[in-house]
């Protein structure tokens, strides 16, 4: 083989190489999470029942504010210790749902205040942190727009803060509308597996992890110590959780809590959501990776940080691959009879692929959420839109990497999950139609569909070959690229439609 040659294999198996160990780290996560998380116990304490002040920050949010608010407003809590803030920086007709809520509720007797703002400077980071100044609680309950969490929410929750170490508890997202469609349901696998294996492995194992942004509660000294909310990421959540824990501060997890949530219902809003956390968890690295290393954490805490933080190159590094380097690979493999590289195929195949079948399976399996039926029929969708998802978050990598600013934009919700709620089709005024709809990125729409179909003849290219183990991966693929490019196609077309 030319140089040439040797380089491409050489570069391609290195990508893979990488790919491989961000699988074998999700196994280790996955048998951790099983064999050594231990659901906190609070200490039993009389009359603790401090000040707590519950945030909602919304933007536009017509058809969840109502509902929203009304959680809020149901939490079991002392009522002369409970303080409820509605950060609104909408500017439809959110801000008339909202007043109206906060009129009759502080009628009834509730402290709850309609928190307004000149400007949407900071966007989420900076509506909290403007809050933050006019916050009676020593403690802070943030819940988002589509969150509803259950009236107990922090009865469970604040007993964990007569610690006075703790500085952040974070519970379990359920899921309002998680049989609503296909996607749903794949977005709830999804974040199964991260809350039920990714957050209790690196809790279990005295590792950093993070608030997510919705269903916790934070000590206020602990933001105040970490350097408060900043916005210069757009996972404000993340960067504030890990220079609270580098200031000294623990976290706790609670699996056993979940605060019900409400997935984004179509494509594009799916996808802008992803693009939004993928780009901020590499900013977040870019800001603080070299400030743990040169910590004095534990070198397992840093290599778990590292991972933790890096995770999301792994999707530039699919894309890489599977666009520039597959094909030619494959070229060179044949030509030259490299039959022999299979037995280092297999053990690829082993830990960039099926690692992730087994870490969504996992998931399942300690929630219980979907039976084993459910979830082998929902598995080939499941891993097809896992790499469907790759190019719009491998975008979002490489922008975040070349330093590429770009506002934070919020995930459209439309009520699902509660049938009073929900929207009409239809229903959306066209005054509304931008403020509602997701973020698209048609030129990103086009790709897809393109490598889909690339995709679909390099399938049956390698079928032709002879390539009986390739050409699965090629269906895959496609399929993959396919359902992301073609459901936001048919999104967009949707709400043109409206």
């Amino acid at each position: 083989m030319s140089v040439v040659e040797w380089s491409v294999l050489g570069i391609h198996y290195a990508f893979l190489a990488v790919l491989c160990i961000y699988g074998w780290h999700r196994l280790a996560l996955s048998v951790t999470a099983i064999t050594r998380y231990d659901p906190p116990k609070a200490a039993k304490t009389a009359g603790f029942y401090p000040i707590v002040t519950v945030q909602v920050p919304l933007y536009n949010e017509r058809f969840v504010a109502e509902r929203a608010i009304a959680a809020a407003a149901a939490l079991r809590w002392p009522q002369d210790r409970l303080e409820i803030q509605i950060l609104d920086d909408s500017t439809d007709e959110t801000v008339e749902i909202v007043g109206r809520c906060v009129t009759n509720l502080r009628a009834q007797g509730l402290d709850i205040h309609h928190v307004r703002r000149v400007d949407r400077r900071g966007f989420k980071a900076g509506a909290l942190a403007d809050a933050m100044k006019a916050a009676k609680g020593d403690f802070i309950a943030i819940f988002d727009a589509d969150f509803t969490p259950h009236p107990d929410f922090l009865e469970k929750v604040m007993p964990h803060f007569a610690d006075p170490a703790i500085g952040m508890v974070q519970t379990r997202w359920g899921h309002l509308n998680r049989n609503a469609s296909i996607l749903t349901r794949i977005q709830a696998v999804l974040l199964d597996a991260h809350f039920a294996v990714e957050q209790a492995a690196r809790s279990a194992m005295g590792a950093f992890f993070n608030f997510n942004g919705t269903g916790g509660v934070w000590r206020r000294q602990a933001i105040a110590e970490a350097g408060g909310w900043q916005a210069d990421t757009l996972t404000e959540d993340l960067d504030l959780s890990y220079r609270a824990q580098l200031a000294g501060w623990r976290f706790l997890y609670l699996r056993d809590v979940d605060c019900p949530g409400e997935l984004p219902g179509d494509m594009n809003a799916f996808k802008s959501q992803q693009h939004r956390w993928s780009k901020g968890a590499i900013e977040v690295m870019q800001k603080l990776l070299g400030r743990i290393w040169s910590s004095r954490l534990q070198f397992t805490q840093k290599a778990e940080a590292v991972l933790h933080l890096t995770s999301n190159l792994s999707y530039m590094f699919l894309v890489i691959s599977s666009v520039f380097l597959l094909t030619p690979s494959i070229a060179i493999r044949k030509a030259h009879q490299l039959a022999g590289i299979w037995w280092v195929d297999l053990p690829i195949f082993v830990l960039a692929t099926f690692s992730h079948v087994i870490f969504f399976v996992v998931g399942q399996f300690i929630l219980r959420s979907e039976t084993l039926k459910a979830q082998a029929a929902l598995l080939p969708a499941l891993m097809a839109a896992s790499v469907g998802i790759a190019f719009n978050n491998g975008r979002a990598v490489l922008e975040a990497l070349v330093g590429y600013k770009t506002g934070f934009v919020r995930t459209p919700k439309t009520g699902q999950g509660l049938k009073s709620d929900a929207p009409r089709r239809g229903t959306i005024a066209p005054a509304a139609k931008t403020s509602y709809r997701a973020a698209m990125s048609v030129w990103g729409e086009r790709v897809e569909i393109g490598l889909a179909f690339g995709y679909l003849a390099l399938s049956i290219w390698t079928a032709a070959l002879g390539l009986w183990s390739v050409a699965p991966f090629m269906v895959l693929f496609a399929a993959g690229f396919g359902y992301a490019g073609f459901s936001s196609w048919r999104s967009r077309a949707r709400f043109a439609a409206a």
